[in-house]
């Protein structure tokens, strides 16, 4: 049901996940050698394998919880698990960030728009996982008037 507040929410979190494929987080002016992230110039996710599967499985469950409409708990399930993901793919990334040699180099890295990406995905999550509740609460005031 693409009609749905939620899977506009979905959708939205979904082509934000896979945004981050074709953009960078951050940006260096010049290729620093010395640094395993900005050896070719900027850090994006193809640096590092757990962030390319923890960004892909979230865009992959929130894409197909679009489709999932008739069950609203599973869908829950699963958009938390798109965020949970995603707290992955952050946190992993922070981590390659600070322990990466540019990171100590003042001025040397620029942030990029692709940095926006992963705060859109836990928003859009949210805002995702907050109107399935609300249709299921609907759901199941209904079933109580039958």
């Amino acid at each position: 049901m693409i009609q749905r507040l939620q899977s506009i929410f979905l959708l939205l979190a979904s082509g934000s996940c896979f945004g981050l494929f074709g953009t960078d987080v951050a940006d260096s002016e010049v290729k620093l050698t010395d640094s395993d992230l900005f050896s070719d110039g900027s850090f994006n996710v193809f640096d590092h394998p757990v962030i390319i599967a923890a960004f892909a499985v979230a865009g992959v469950l929130f894409l197909a919880n679009i489709f999932l409409f008739r069950n609203r708990p599973l869908q829950m399930k699963l958009a938390t698990a798109g965020i949970f993901a995603t707290g992955i793919g952050i946190g992993w990334g922070v981590f390659e960030y600070f322990t990466d040699t540019a990171a100590s180099i003042p001025d040397a890295i620029s942030p990029d728009f692709g940095l926006a990406f992963p705060v859109l995905i836990i928003v859009f999550g949210a805002l995702a996982n907050k109107y399935i509740k609300k249709d299921e609460k609907l759901v199941r005031s209904a079933d109580r008037l039958r």
